[in-house]
């Protein structure tokens, strides 16, 4: 389900002049307590991330007014919603709200459904185009589609074009893909990617999924029984070794990098980021284009000097920051800087005795497998 309104103008909320989003929250119900604070960029993917039971929904509730808690404030791109004198009611907030499940109307069509929201909203107030939401989930060929002649990813799909279609000022989305399958997910996640690039608007994205995470995130805020235990840039707290998001077996640094060549002989991409190169599968992307690299931890091998006449084709040189211990007590957790960005490495503690690994080393990152993330 999907839901929005826009802010009449008999309702204007108050103005500052703080491009972010900065929002505090104390709630109480039962046993569980909701205290957090925190700011966030007023544009790109802001992921909340925790266990079950942490208050991603609360907070998510809150900020779209569906929540009262006992005390609040919360400003959004020098906009003020919520203070000690201020509470906009949910109808006056301008926020779409996208739901586990879709929710379609099953006796409209997917046309029908996507206008659902955007007949409601005037025409001047209109910023994202019916077509050009089409375009970007790829919506094209199924306007004429009921709902039960879709799949889960291709439903969810129509949701968010139907919320998006009411303009909104803030994207709320509450574990969207906690309902689809494997292949499912692996449908929307592409068009998902490619929609943050179209929209200039700040999405806040409820998730427990890591993958989600690193896949789509700029900022990230991790929650845990009701708290924000860290909040900050996607990779920054990814490869926090005091965090225990980087302890997963699925921990990853997602890096920024550039497209620098192609060689079509090998089928081959390359990407440069401060200083180091890495190649992917041949994509086509034209050079120069600003695309983000995820590595996991357990791909990445470390050696003393340049690796020569091996299979691995990605290596290159990083420096040591931290060497940690990790949940298996057979493993460590290496933090390595490349220019300004990091990485991980899953090895052995044999292997950081053996080679004798320390801080402030240079050693290289010899990468078994790198994802492309557009």
């Amino acid at each position: 389900m999907s839901a929005s309104i826009s802010t009449p103008s008999s309702a204007k909320p108050s103005i500052s002049t703080k491009l972010c989003i900065d929002a505090s929250f104390q709630l109480q119900r039962d046993n569980f307590t909701l205290d957090s604070t925190f700011t966030a960029p007023g544009s790109g993917v802001t992921a909340l991330f925790g266990p079950s039971g942490s208050g991603k929904t609360t907070l998510l509730r809150c900020i779209a007014g569906l929540e009262q808690p006992d005390r609040a404030h919360f400003t959004i791109n020098g906009q003020c919603w919520q203070d000690e004198k201020i509470n906009l009611a949910v109808h006056r907030r301008p926020i779409a709200y996208v739901f586990q499940e879709a929710s379609l109307f099953p006796h409209l069509n997917v046309r029908d459904n996507m206008r659902y929201g955007w007949r409601r909203i005037a025409k001047q107030q209109r910023k994202i185009q019916f077509d050009d939401v089409s375009v970007w989930l790829g919506l094209e060929d199924l306007l004429e589609r009921r709902p039960e002649q879709l799949s889960g990813g291709q439903r969810q799909r129509v949701a968010i074009a139907r919320a998006l279609l009411t303009s909104p000022q803030l994207l709320l989305m509450d574990e969207p893909l906690a309902s689809l399958d494997a292949n499912g997910k692996a449908e929307i996640l592409p068009y998902l990617e490619s929609l943050w690039q179209e929209l200039d608007i700040p999405v806040l994205y409820v998730s427990h999924a890591p993958e989600e995470v690193q896949q789509l995130a700029d900022h990230l805020i991790l929650l845990d029984q009701g708290h924000v235990v860290a909040s900050g840039a996607l990779n920054t707290l990814l490869t926090d070794p005091l965090l225990a998001i980087s302890h997963f077996e699925e921990a990853a640094a997602v890096l920024d990098a550039h497209v620098v060549a192609h060689d079509k002989e090998f089928h081959l991409t390359s990407l440069a980021f401060d200083g180091a190169q890495v190649s992917v599968s041949y994509n086509g992307l034209p050079l120069g284009h600003k695309a983000r690299l995820r590595i996991c931890a357990r791909d990445v091998s470390l050696a003393l000097v340049q690796p020569l006449q091996i299979s691995i084709s990605n290596s290159f040189a990083v420096r040591v920051v931290s060497i940690d211990p990790d949940r298996d007590p057979s493993q460590m957790l290496v933090r390595c800087e490349v220019g300004g960005q990091h990485l991980l490495s899953r090895i052995t503690r044999r292997s950081v005795h053996l080679l004798k690994i320390e801080l402030g080393q240079q050693v290289y990152a010899q990468v078994k497998s790198v994802a492309l993330m557009k």
